[in-house]
């Protein structure tokens, strides 16, 4: 079922967004790979199989940043006139190469000290944790199986754990390993302490172009990596994009994510994103992630999604969907309007991503003319905002929660639902 309740973005009436000024411009850096010390150690190893001729995709990043910290919207230190490098236009191919890699190693819950709440959800929460053997901080995603079974979620949960396990790219995030107990699903991930893009973007009100096309292109590449892995994402948004202390994204939150060769026909997403297929639960592929790109674009350049409905109407934004009729504000570039109009196509035969040229159509198209997609991949061309982060434990781009007990994690007892969880 799609999500349904979505952290309410403003609609087209908000004041619009001043041309942002660049508080600061970001040095060029070249990121290289650290070492697997960055994995929390156990008893096992975790092993992989990297692209050919690419890099191995950055790890968690333990350096220090400190630009200035998001105040008021008007300060917020998005650097606007930053440019992606000119496009060899045949790098695009070679840095999707599919590569596989399994998650072996096996945790434990004594392996890690729990230090606040990130995130929680409907059956289940998000801690902010430090290992007891390497000292580094890992995001433990913690969910109660009874409540998983009663809520439907089975076959997404294990679908999560397997989809994360099977991909490595530098704009997703890593699962390390997972674990249960007669209560609880574990899984060990990278903390990403710039917190998400969606609470960047609400501070914003909305991004410049060129901030919208380093973002666009980022997720771009991401999405490009699993359609190579036959994985179709279902669930792009900017709550589900996290920004790393260098400022570029992590995608995370795979529980939609699914192995799809041809279609599917499956009802689930976010509303606001979903295709016009999906809304009329018709087959669809993985072109659907292409039309949620459109819709991610668009809403980083306007401040709101282009079907936005006032009121809290599902029903009512599906009729938006299907109708299709899009309102492009008058600051929207040419060019970017051009692509749009191509990704939030209820047309299959005319949208881009589905054609004979594939994801080439997309990366290749104007308004993405500026970009190095090699340089991109590689992290090497800086990012337009770095968030404030202190040090590797700051957490403070992250909402606050009240914590819950934790009485149940780790305890032993009859576990009548673990024979539905294999793969942890």
């Amino acid at each position: 079922m799609p999500t349904l309740f979505r952290k309410k973005p403003p609609g087209p009436s908000s004041p619009p967004r001043p041309n942002l000024t660049p508080l600061y411009h970001a040095p060029p850096t070249t990121i290289t790979a650290p070492s697997d010390s960055s994995a929390p150690s156990t008893t096992t190893t975790t092993t992989s199989k990297q692209p050919t001729g690419l890099p191995s995709p950055p790890r968690s990043p333990d350096r220090d940043f400190r630009a200035q910290i998001p105040t008021p919207a008007d300060s917020v230190p998005i650097n606007s006139h930053a440019t992606l490098q000119t496009l060899p236009a045949s790098s695009q191919a070679t840095a999707t190469v599919a590569a596989t890699r399994k998650t072996s190693s096996r945790y434990a819950l004594a392996d890690f000290d729990l230090i606040r709440t990130l995130g929680t959800g409907s059956f289940g929460r998000v801690h902010l944790s430090k290992s007891r053997h390497n000292g580094r901080g890992y995001a433990i995603k913690v969910l109660n199986k009874q409540k998983v079974v009663s809520l439907k979620q089975v076959e997404h949960t294990n679908s999560e754990r397997e989809m994360l396990g099977r991909v490595r790219h530098p704009f997703l995030v890593n699962l390390w390993g997972t674990f249960s107990d007669s209560f609880n699903l574990y899984m060990v991930m990278d903390f990403v302490s710039g917190g998400e893009l969606f609470n960047l973007l609400r501070k914003s009100q909305r991004f410049p172009d060129p901030v919208a096309k380093f973002f666009g292109a980022e997720v771009a590449l991401a999405l490009d990596y699993l359609h190579c892995m036959d994985i179709v994402y279902r669930d792009l948004k900017p709550e589900n994009i996290l920004l790393a202390a260098d400022g570029h994204i992590k995608i995370t939150d795979f529980g939609f994510a699914k192995l799809v060769p041809d279609i599917t026909w499956t009802l689930c997403g976010t509303p606001d994103y979903l295709a016009p297929e999906i809304v009329q639960s018709k087959g669809y592929n993985k072109s659907v992630d292409w039309y949620a790109l459109g819709v991610l674009i668009f809403e980083m350049l306007a401040g709101y999604p282009p079907f936005y409905c006032e009121e809290e109407s599902p029903m009512r934004l599906y009729e938006k969907i299907i109708a299709g009729k899009v309102r492009y504000p008058s600051y929207f570039s040419p060019q970017a309007k051009d692509l749009l109009k191509s990704l939030l196509t209820s047309d299959l035969s005319k949208r881009f991503g589905n054609l004979a040229n594939g994801s080439r159509d997309i990366f290749h198209h104007i308004w993405f003319g500026e970009v190095d997609w090699e340089r991109l991949y590689r992290k090497e061309i800086p990012a337009p905002y770095v968030p404030r982060v202190a040090n590797e434990w700051d957490s403070s781009n992250f909402d606050h929660y009240d914590e819950a007990s934790l009485e149940e994690y780790g305890k032993t007892g009859p576990d009548p639902f673990g024979a539905l969880f294999p793969g942890f």
